[in-house]
């Protein structure tokens, strides 16, 4: 159509998303992304490298070397390796490879909780680098060598940056977010690395079809397989007995443990019906001001156990931990969130194994297939 309204900025043309304001129509669907732009002018510090105190395995630095080797060929890469493989310590050389050349780097997640358990890692890992943490509420300062931010925060790096590397792209709210989406591609200068240990057929599709390049690792850095979860199937009464005694052997053994609830509401009822029989422990969602202060009592051994909704499913590595998901069967939990769930046993190098209780109703597809690709997994270190 020729008056069909495009939004210069995002590229909506959704009438749904369009008004008009004294006669000149305007988006509302990025309208409310207004703030500080970054610099065009920032000089990318000199003399950066890479320090970390730790050695790849031979696995991890044969995929850290395809990477390098593909953008080097100005290829995107995607990064498919399991919860574990060390995913992010597969791009710090080409990360260091573009800073040594005084190029811009992004490093984006979807979730602020899991930029503000990564930027030490990286601030600590570059020398003489300015890395910039950037999340709501935390954008004073957006200029650096390293942007480690939302993707949220894209919206002010417009033709940014030359490496931007997207971690957990089938992570809400990013996947399938038109928005979010224009964003990262806008703020693009040159070339990205997207990292998922659970990608979409559509995101193999896209970046095949842009002549990308695809690296596997399917084996966790410490060579340790995945967790295979048991699953139980029960009514909720029988549920909730079951979370009561296995809480009580793994407060016995002094094992931390998350409880996974599909909803809020679920949260808060469970986590009232357990504090009826045991006090050392909290809930958190995205929606409790708290939350920030019981996780990290949690990883301080104040406590012993979370009540937690998704928000804990990705980023966060505890040792000793234990998982128990509740209402597994709930249409909410999807194979991908599953497997990432269940990702997070069995992380550490001196503790490699651990428990995934599946609670259900019933044993549903979404179940059936995460287990069923766990195995697959343990069975290769690639395809």
């Amino acid at each position: 159509m020729k008056d069909e309204f495009v939004c210069p900025r995002c590229g909506n043309k959704d009438p749904l998303f369009i008004g008009t304001r004294n006669g000149e129509k305007y988006c509302r669907l990025c309208i409310s992304y207004n703030g500080k732009q970054y610099d065009n002018n920032y000089i990318v510090s000199d003399n950066i490298r890479l320090n970390i105190d730790y050695q790849l395995s031979n696995n991890q630095q044969s995929c850290s070397d395809k990477v390098k080797e593909a953008l080097i060929q100005k290829k995107n890469v995607l990064i498919h390796a399991v919860t574990g493989a060390g995913k992010t310590e597969l791009v710090f050389a080409s990360m260091e490879m573009y800073l040594k050349k005084r190029k811009r780097v992004g490093f984006a997640s979807p979730r602020k909780d899991v930029i503000i358990d990564l930027f030490p890692r990286i601030n600590s890992s570059f020398i003489n680098c300015k890395t910039v943490a950037v999340y709501g509420e935390h954008t004073d300062e957006i200029d650096g060598d390293i942007v480690v931010l939302t993707t949220h925060q894209l919206y002010r790096y417009e033709n940014a940056f030359d490496l931007l590397i997207i971690d957990e792209i089938d992570a809400f709210p990013y996947k399938n977010n038109f928005l979010l989406n224009t964003f990262a591609k806008k703020s693009v200068r040159g070339n990205y690395i997207l990292l998922s240990a659970t990608p979409s057929i559509e995101d193999v599709k896209a970046i095949k079809a842009n002549n990308g390049v695809i690296v596997k690792l399917f084996e966790r850095y410490h060579h340790g397989k995945l967790i295979v979860p048991t699953v139980k199937t029960s009514g909720k009464i029988r549920m909730f007995i079951n979370i009561l005694r296995l809480l009580k052997s793994y407060e016995e053994k002094k094992k931390p443990v998350f409880i996974f609830v599909p909803t809020i509401k679920q949260g808060k009822i469970l986590f009232s019906l357990i504090s009826i029989f045991y006090k050392n422990g909290a809930f958190v969602s995205s929606k409790e001001e708290r939350r920030k202060i019981e996780i990290e009592r949690f990883k301080n051994h104040e406590l012993s156990f979370l009540v937690t909704t998704s928000i804990l499913e990705r980023g966060v590595t505890v040792r000793n931990l234990q998982v128990i998901i509740y209402d597994c069967s709930n249409p909410l939990y999807k194979k991908e969130t599953l497997i990432q769930i269940a990702g997070r046993v069995g992380r550490k190098k001196d503790c490699t194994d651990g428990d995934v209780y599946f609670l259900c109703e019933e044993e549903n597809e979404d179940i059936k297939e995460a287990i069923k690709e766990i195995r697959t997994y343990n069975d290769k270190k690639d395809l």
